[in-house]
């Protein structure tokens, strides 16, 4: 795991939201004091993500838990990562809460992952980074799944990257004048320009933009991208944006990109566990 992106108050709320008034099958049954025991395993391999939050959701809801396999390890199909015990109440509390967290930012973490072993077996120094397109109030966990994958994100929002859109350019008299007040204003920052045609390119590369994000370009318009900012501004990077995903990563990586930015992770299947529930 490389950091803690959850709170206490974030668990709480997560068993609240699934047992606001208890668990009514549980307790019904009388349950909820009897001894049990849990196993998570992967049904087919995956990259791991929220071992560790579902280990505290167990241990909050009252359980003993164990992470047997970390965050960002590539767990083979069978291979159990992680095991609870207690009683049952508290084992049928975060059951669910635990697993579906489980299955879904694997699954986010898994495609990162193999669309970043494509790329960079191709071209070892490709960065793979994913786009601020994250479910809305869902942005830390999904963005935990992606780095467990190996990637980074692009943009984390609007307050702390420069992205000269188009949309921007409509209201300024040409791309030049953008850049150099965006540089003026934030001297720090790198200048990241969308393009989504080679003559929009010839037009801002004069400018030297740090990065240029060529936005859905064919992987042919991007090798010819790459060859005319070798020739005329070989500081900046080129970047390939827009419906990169794991079928194409490999080529838009040989054609020359730099950068290959997606938001494919995020739509992911989600990861398929197996919870284990028995009397212990």
């Amino acid at each position: 795991m490389t950091y803690k992106w959850w709170t206490q108050a974030s668990v709480d709320a997560l068993l609240a939201e699934d047992a606001p008034y208890g668990d009514l099958t549980t307790e019904s049954l009388a349950l909820t004091g009897r001894k049990a025991r849990l196993t998570m395993a992967m049904r087919a391999d995956a990259t791991l993500c929220g071992v560790e939050l579902a280990r505290d959701l167990f241990r909050t809801a009252g359980a003993e838990a164990d992470v047997l396999a970390a965050t960002g390890a590539r767990a083979p199909a069978g291979e159990t990562i992680l095991m609870a015990q207690g009683t049952a109440g508290p084992i049928f509390r975060a059951w669910k809460v635990a697993q579906t967290l489980v299955e879904y930012l694997s699954g986010i973490a898994t495609l990162t992952a193999d669309i970043v072993a494509t790329a960079r077996a191709v071209s070892p120094d490709i960065a793979v980074v994913t786009t601020r397109k994250t479910l809305p109030g869902a942005k830390a966990q999904m963005i935990a799944a992606i780095r467990a994958g190996g990637a980074f994100p692009h943009r984390l929002g609007l307050s702390e990257t420069l992205l000269l859109f188009p949309e921007h350019q409509a209201f300024l008299t040409d791309s030049a004048v953008g850049i150099a007040a965006l540089r003026r204003a934030a001297p720090e920052k790198k200048v990241v320009v969308e393009v989504k045609t080679l003559d929009e390119v010839d037009a801002v590369l004069p400018a030297h933009p740090d990065v240029l994000q060529c936005e859905k370009m064919t992987p042919s318009d991007i090798a010819e991208v790459a060859r005319r900012v070798a020739a005329r501004a070989p500081e900046t990077k080129v970047a390939a944006a827009g419906g990169v995903n794991l079928a194409n990563a490999a080529t838009y990586a040989a054609a020359g990109a730099h950068v290959l930015v997606t938001s494919a992770p995020y739509w992911a299947r989600p990861a398929d566990v197996k919870v284990v529930i028995s009397p212990a």
